[in-house]
This record gives structure tokens, sequence and C-alpha cells, in this order.
């Protein structure tokens, strides 16, 4: 449709254009990359404005003149979101914040709470019918034209045609100004690339092939997307689409199949990358832009089954509680749409969330986990609504654990150099027993290389992991999950109390090198929990005793067999040459264990009623290795 003959009246020069404003009016101005440069660039230079309110989500153009006093006499930013461009103004105090979930911030439009004058956005040329598209900036826009009293637009025939709720008739349009400029890009900075991809990997364990993934604001949860390439029809419900996104629907990771709310559509309301993003999701059936109050609801969210939410963090306390958009008192990017997205995906059926950060900042000098947020710094996210915290050091589940739990999970992904420390002020605050030791010092990451799935012929997979200190509750579990004859053949006596105390002892002397233990973990609903144990401990240079116990449900299935298997390589890697077990007489399915792998083990009468079994690893037969799925070495 040609604008000059269908409302020629309305095709007016920037300058001409910004000169309807009145002073002291409230501006709306469309958010990120979708943001009318042009005519943001003539509103500013029109001297005659004064005492002008902006509203704006993510601000780049303005960043061009926030340094300038008479800029700031004139123009007051209100921002939504505080962009990596304005971070150095917030600081200073030169814009205003606005803290708010971003599912509502159509609401406060719509309700009059924020009242607006002007809307000035971009869009495509119309269609043949008189349709614009707001292209890549659908969000908190389409509520900002609805509710303002003056409606400008910038033609852009570079602006991308996008499908769902982008369309904007011409009617709904006052005044049109023709300019042809590049869309702003967004191009993501490559930062510490070690810790990503260690991030990445432990991101990687918890997606699970069909589920619905949601990828928040910032580099790092964008980074993880490349950690999925070996997903299966994986689905997007998600605020921001990004160049990331591209090469897994390319590869079909991503298909959308298994989505239950709008499957074969990847729901988002925001675009920002760079050219070639642009190009790709013009006309892109495959994308369906929607509102902010659409696509943020917590509701809506929870339509998706199996929705994981990935997003950042600046810091985390050790009882949960999330800091985002505050270095201390210093205001450093907004709540955004996380909030939004761990609500909604702990009501998704099977939806869980994910925090991921590095563990430390300041180039190492500081950890990001502490033992209380930063003074000032705001609670964006409750310890009642966090799920899993990831950083490069491992994974910590935190929904419905103890203030205990959650320091121990915590200090255990923490910076190694961090960990006596948290334990510490731990203790201080009486959140932890006074005689808790700490986590390991060690960088663990080589023992991600010791984990294992076997599939069991019933169907169920048993994961297989290293015990880790915060594994105490779930051991307690486990033991007192045992039958009396199970406890009495692993312990060689009827032993009833598995304390504190004990449990410590277990894993205390656990160093994952000269002594190890491996858990059998199998999912029960949301949660896993423990089945089966099996540990080594040094006997002497290159001998290791070997023990195991398995839950009476899951004994008879192979699982002992292969816990020596992958027991015996771990020891070897460790320089063991052999193990050793004492096993009672009676216990005779131990036993041929054994003798299964070892069948020239030596096996030594004791004089009580139990037997030595000695097992030269060279003897070692059956390899079991087709049973597994082992991870990336990471050693």
């Amino acid at each position: 449709m040609n604008l000059y003959e269908v409302c020629p009246e309305k095709i007016l020069r920037a300058e001409d254009a910004v000169s309807k404003i009145k002073r002291g009016s409230r501006v709306f101005i469309g958010t990120g990359c979708g943001e009318p440069q042009h005519l943001i660039k003539a509103m500013v230079s029109d001297m005659a404005l004064q005492d002008i309110m902006v509203y704006q989500m993510l601000s780049s153009t303005f960043a061009q003149f926030v340094d300038d006093e008479y800029f700031l006499r004139r123009f007051s930013l209100k921002l939504f979101f505080i962009s990596g461009a304005m971070r150095k103004a917030a600081f200073e105090g030169k814009i205003d914040y606005i803290p708010t979930y971003l599912s509502q911030i159509p609401r406060l439009f719509y309700s009059r709470r924020i009242g607006l004058d002007v809307a000035l956005v971009q869009v495509s040329p119309p269609d043949r019918f008189g349709y614009c598209s707001l292209g890549v900036s659908v969000d908190i826009t389409r509520a900002g034209m609805d509710n303002a009293k003056l409606v400008i637009a910038q033609v852009n025939p570079r602006m991308p045609k996008t499908r769902g709720d982008a369309a904007v008739h011409i009617d709904e349009i006052d005044y049109f100004v023709l300019h042809e400029e590049a869309i702003v890009e967004a191009l993501p900075t490559e930062k510490n690339k070690e810790i990503t991809q260690r991030i990445g990997h432990y991101v990687s364990q918890l997606v699970d092939d069909g589920a619905t993934i949601q990828v928040g604001f910032g580099h790092l949860p964008t980074a993880m997307l490349q950690y999925l390439e070996n997903k299966k029809d994986l689905g997007v419900h998600t605020q921001l689409i990004t160049d990331a996104f591209i090469p897994l629907i390319e590869k079909k990771v991503i298909t959308n199949k298994k989505k239950t709310l709008l499957p074969g559509r990847a729901v988002a309301s925001l675009c920002m990358g760079s050219e070639k993003l642009y190009r790709y999701v013009d006309d892109n059936p495959i994308f369906y832009f929607r509102s902010s109050d659409y696509v943020n609801d917590p509701v809506f969210i929870a339509r998706n089954d199996n929705l994981v939410s990935i997003s950042s963090a600046l810091e985390v306390d050790l009882t949960g509680q999330i800091c985002t958009d505050s270095v201390g008192h210093l205001f450093y990017s907004g709540i955004g749409d996380q909030v939004d997205f761990l609500r909604g995906s702990a009501m998704s059926k099977g939806g869980f969330a994910i925090i991921a950060l590095p563990s430390t900042a300041q180039n190492g000098k500081v950890s990001r986990i502490v033992p209380h947020l930063s003074e000032g710094a705001g609670v964006a996210t409750t310890r009642g609504d966090v799920n899993f915290v990831v950083t490069e050091y491992g994974i910590a589940e935190l929904q419905g654990k103890s203030i205990y739990q959650r320091v121990m999970e915590l200090a255990q992904i923490a910076h190694p150099k961090f960990r006596e420390e948290l334990i510490e002020s731990a203790k201080k605050r009486h959140y932890i027993f006074g005689d808790q030791l700490p986590p390991s010092q060690d960088d663990l990451i080589f023992v991600e290389g010791y984990k294992s799935t076997m599939k069991l012929k019933s169907g169920k997979s048993v994961e297989f992991r290293p015990l880790f200190p915060s594994d105490e509750f779930a051991y307690r579990n486990f033991f007192y999950s045992l039958k009396e004859e199970t406890i009495y053949y692993r312990f060689f006596y009827k032993m009833k109390l598995f304390s504190h105390e004990v449990v410590q002892k277990q894993w205390a002397s656990v160093d994952y090198r000269k002594n190890m233990s491996l858990i059998g973990l199998v999912r029960n609903r949301r949660h896993k929990e423990i089945v089966a144990i099996g540990s080594y401990a040094m006997e002497d240079e290159h001998t290791a005793e070997v023990a195991f116990v398995v839950r009476e449900d899951f004994q008879g299935m192979g699982i002992a067999s292969y816990l020596l298997e992958h027991l015996e390589e771990i020891a070897k890697v460790n320089d063991y040459k052999a193990f050793s077990a004492t096993v009672l007489r009676e216990n005779s399915s131990m036993i041929r264990v054994f003798k299964k792998r070892y069948p020239n083990a030596a096996v030594l009468m004791n004089s009580g009623n139990d037997v030595t079994i000695l097992m030269n690893f060279e003897n070692a037969v059956n390899r079991s290795s087709k049973s597994e799925e082992k991870l990336p070495e990471c050693r």
C-alpha cells in the first residue's frame, strides 16, 4: 500500500512530526532494537521541547545524549530495564528506574497508572491491506500505542514483518515519518569462555528432550543455548529471541513439536541481535510474537508443560535469595522477566527454573554466592521461588530444602577459595551445625567424567555420580529405606542410627581420588532419590577396599556389577591395581558379583563369619560399557 496515495496528509518530516509533541508530555518510546532512532534524534534536536518525560523498556539511542546537562534538563528518562548502554548513566543518577515485572507493564498503561500522551514507534511499510508490523519490538509497544493520545510511527523498510500480534493498521497511527536506517543491532560480547562452557555443561544436564525453554536477558543465558545442540524437539516460549536460537532451529533441535501451548510456534515478544537475525525472523511463520502481558503472564507460561526457565543473577545468598537488578545501591539492570518465568515454570507440569551465574566477579576477587546480599541489593527473586542454581562448579538444587541444605548446596558450587569462609559465616548465623565440615576446596570438575547412566530392563534409568556433602539428607533417607537384612550385609551389624555425625564421617573421607563413593539415583516425579551406593577406600598404596549397598526393589538388576566396573575405572585412574572386599559368607549374591567380574579372585576365609576377596584389575572380564551413557570427559 502506498501511503502517499492513501493518507498523504499523515506523512510528515521527522522535525514536523515531533513538533506535535507538547511541553510536559509523557512520551513512550518503542523498545530495544525496535526503537525509532530517527524520531528520537529529531525529538532531542527540537529545542522547543521542554520537560518531556520519557518511558522506555530498553534504551539505546538516548545513551548518546545522557552526558549533556542541557538534555537532562529537558528530558527525564524513566526506564523499566537498564540496558548496558545506559548503565553508567544509571550509576550516576541521570536516569530513573521503574522496578516492575514485565508482565505487568502493559497493565500500568491500560489502567492509566502511567499516563501517556505520545508514542514514538517504528514499523515496517504497510502491506496491501494497510497493516504495518511492529517487527522486532512487540513486548510493551502495543500497550504503549493503545494508550497514547498521539502515535507517531517511523516507517522503515528494514524493519522485518513478524507474525502474531505485531500487526498495526495505518488507521491506528496519527503520523508517519518515512525514513530508512539500519535496525539497532545487539551483538553478544564474548566473556570467559571456559567458565561459560562449564556452566553450559551443567545446564545441559538439566534440560530434557522435548522441553520448552525460556532464555532470560544477558550474555550468559543466551550463551547457554549452544550447549543444548544435542537435545531433541525443544520448544520456545521466551521474551527475547537472539541470534543464538538460529543454529538450534536450523539443526532441528528446536522444532516446537512437543509444546502444549501453540505447538509449532516459537513464542516471543522481542528480537535483539544482528541484521542476519532480523532477516531470519522476517515473515518466518515459526515465530509468533505476542505482547508481554501474554508472553510473560505466569498463567500462560504454565500452559507449557516442561517449561524450563534459564536466567541469570548478580549474586545469590546462602538462603537462596536472588539479586538481579542492582549492585549494592547501584541499579544495574532490571527485574525484567525472571520472576514471571520462575513462577510460571513452577506452575508448569514438569517445569522448573535455572539461575545460572559465574561463581565470582571482579576477576575472581569476590564471590557471587554470599552469606547475605550486599547492602542495598534488591531481592528480585525470593528464596521461595528458586529451584536450581548453577555455577561453573556444579548444580545446587534448592526447592523444598531447608536452610541447612541450601547452605551446603550453594557452598558446594561456590568458588573453592570461598567455600570455607561461607561455611564459617553460616555457622555464625546458626544456619548449619557447629561441627559442619566444609565441602572440598578442590576444583572437582574432573568428577564430571565419573558420571554415567545405566538403562534398566524396566525402562527406567539410573544416574550415577559422586557423593557430595549436600547429599546428607538423601543419603540418610536412603539408609532408613533399607531393610535390616540389607543393612546387616553392608555393615556387619544391625546398625540402627544414621546420624549427622555418621554421615559426615562417610563423606568427610571422600577425596574423589584415593577414596571414592558413587551414588545411583532414579527420578521420582520431580526429584531424584538414591537407590544405590558403591564406595572404595584406601587400604594400601595399590589396593582399595570396595563395598556396595543397593535398595531391595533395585536388587538383581545388575546395578552392583555396574558400580563395580565404574569404581574400578576410577580406581585405575588413581593408580590402584586391585580391590579387596570383606563379605559375609551368607551374602552369596554379592560374592557372585565379585566372582563374575574377577573369576580368578582369591577368596580368603576369615576366623569369623566373613570372607575377604582379593581382586586384581588385570583379571577383570565381562565389561558392560554398552549399557552406559557417559558424559564428556572434563579433566
